[in-house]
């Protein structure tokens, strides 16, 4: 797939955090804040990853099982749920070169849409603080479908809000679970760099469609 092939899409489906979103860093802080207060005082290396395609509840089971936390799941996610709102409604940012893309692609009559991991909560605040609220015909949350990221369940679902199939949509993501569960689906995928996934980089590299280091380097060749 070529840039201009994106141009020729009917639709575009974003994922938030670490793709359209910079806000790794964000859930980063929050994690080492929270297992710091237990006594852990370093998130592994292969944590991010592992939680990065699951919902809410799904983090919490999946993090009090492998650290074997005392906390109840919904005791953790209200904690991790104050810190973020206030990051997602005062701090968080775009990445480069990304509302341009947007615009871009808007003025080209691509249809735009948002699936995420993240809840109304969150990415509501978020889109509107970064100025793109208005950019999107649909939003889906992973919190909607029965399976998560690693299926194509939530593209599906935001393009069936659109009224446009698979085949003329692209998927931009930047974790290989969920470029897998896209192309899954018969979903054309940009894989985009994010630090938080570099490990998988060459993964996503090959296994995308087309792969970009930042919406910048995309905006030279549309």
């Amino acid at each position: 797939m070529t840039a201009d092939d994106i141009l020729r899409a009917k639709a575009a489906v974003f994922d938030l955090d670490g793709t359209l979103l910079d806000s790794m860093r964000c859930w980063s802080d929050i994690d080492a804040r929270f297992l710091a207060k237990r006594g852990i005082d370093k998130v592994p290396d292969d944590y991010m990853l592992a939680i990065a395609h699951l919902g809410a509840e799904e983090t919490a089971i999946y993090t009090k099982e492998r650290f074997g936390l005392t906390d109840t799941p919904g005791e953790m996610m209200r904690e991790w749920h104050a810190d973020a709102v206030k990051f997602y409604t005062n701090e968080v940012e775009l990445k480069p070169g990304a509302l341009a893309c947007l615009d871009k692609l808007k003025a080209a009559g691509v249809k735009l849409a948002v699936a995420t991991a993240s809840s109304e909560e969150l990415y509501i605040p978020a889109l509107k603080r970064c100025g793109i609220y208005g950019h999107f015909g649909a939003v889906a949350s992973v919190n909607e479908c029965a399976r998560k990221k690693g299926f194509p369940d939530v593209y599906e679902l935001v393009c069936g809000r659109l009224g446009i199939n698979a085949a003329e949509t692209v998927v931009f993501e930047d974790i290989l679970v969920a470029i897998r569960g896209a192309k899954a689906g018969g979903f054309r995928t940009v894989g985009v760099y994010d630090e938080a996934s570099e490990r998988d980089a060459e993964l996503i590299r090959a296994e995308c469609d087309l792969y970009i280091h930042s919406f910048s380097e995309l905006l030279d060749k549309i």
